[in-house]
């Protein structure tokens, strides 16, 4: 892909990006126009222009209720669609993502866990750091499940994961069983996936994972460009290909340790965007993560304005709203992954 196109489409979903903000802000209960959004913006930074908010509660509603939300779905979106992109650079096949392949769910226990025996050892970052061990144990679990032969097989990547799904979310219902009243709710929380209640503690707590995570994966893109032309001519070319491996699971179990932590369960935004991407932009990875990040963050936006939009003073679990779209999605790309290989190899 030319440079030109590339500047493009990185152009075009900041764009979009910055425009979605500014409309998810201003949608809800209390409609807030754009343009007293952008002054508020300006106000906090010091530049008194633009018109303020003209409701009395408007400015309030901004900071302390949408902004936060937008910008834990900004973090969450970005660390998922970047943790898609770099699983299925390293499995080398487009159907890898922290969902399908029991990532995410298996973050999900160390949340709850820590969730129901009340342990608090970090402050904020507690339930993250829980979300990361276990994200990370089962990914290695994974990875390791899924290998025959010194290769990835598709099939047995995506059986696997559907069995450490089960096993993850049998061990989520036996928490949430025991769990006390208060402890429960949130529970349900995180198998269906929300932003709801996001505040700016928890966005400050999920900000640092996705930055080293996003900025890690663009120092290995080099080194995943080069692995997709096989282990053997990887390793001729000077590529650790293990290390490099153990260094993928574990950057993308930070990531999703992050957005599970704080968010719950989201599927399918590692999966749907990093192959639109790809299908634009082509299989370059120096693109394809940045890009992937900012896409991941425009879904993720797009589908919690959904969520609260689509019923009248209800709100969805953005969970539901992924599914919609992945589900289908992951069908088709099934399908175009066996007809393409010829079979189930």
């Amino acid at each position: 892909m030319s440079r030109l196109r590339s500047l493009g489409l990185v152009g075009f979903l900041v764009v979009a990006l910055v425009a979605l903000v500014i409309v998810a802000a201003g949608i809800g209960q209390l409609r807030i126009p754009p343009a007293e959004i952008v002054g508020s913006i300006l106000h906090r930074l010091g530049l008194d222009l633009g018109p303020m908010p003209a409701h009395p509660q408007g400015d309030n509603a901004l900071w302390k209720v949408r902004f936060p939300r937008v910008a834990l779905a900004v973090l969450v979106g970005a660390s998922l669609a970047t943790a898609g992109a770099l699983m299925q650079g390293v499995f080398g096949n487009p159907l890898a993502e922290p969902s399908v392949v029991g990532v995410s769910s298996g973050a999900a226990v160390g949340a709850s866990l820590v969730i129901v025996t009340g342990v608090n050892f970090l402050g904020n970052w507690t339930i993250a750091a829980a979300a990361f061990v276990t994200g990370l144990g089962t990914t290695l679990l994974v990875h390791s499940l899924s290998r025959a032969g010194g290769r990835t097989e598709v099939v047995t990547l995506v059986l696997t994961g559907i069995a450490v799904n089960s096993l993850a979310f049998t061990l989520i219902s036996f928490a949430t069983f025991i769990a006390n009243t208060s402890a429960r709710e949130q529970l349900v929380f995180w198998q269906l996936g929300s932003l709801n209640g996001a505040t700016w503690p928890a966005v400050t707590a999920v900000l640092p994972f996705t930055v080293v995570g996003v900025v890690a994966s663009i120092i290995l893109a080099r080194r995943l460009d080069l692995l997709s032309l096989g282990d053997r001519s990887a390793a001729h070319l000077g590529v650790d290909v293990e290390r490099l491996r153990l260094t993928v699971i574990v950057v993308v179990a930070l990531l999703v340790g992050a957005g599970v932590a704080f968010a719950g369960i989201i599927g399918f935004v590692g999966l749907v965007v990093p192959h639109l991407i790809r299908m634009i932009a082509g299989p370059g990875h120096r693109l394809l993560l940045p890009a992937s990040a900012l896409g991941g963050a425009v879904l993720t936006i797009v589908a919690d304005l959904l969520a609260r939009t689509l019923i009248r003073n209800a709100d969805l679990p953005i969970g539901m709203i992924t599914s919609l779209v992945g589900a289908p999605f992951f069908f088709w790309l099934l399908r175009r992954t066996r007809i393409r290989q010829g079979g189930w190899g």
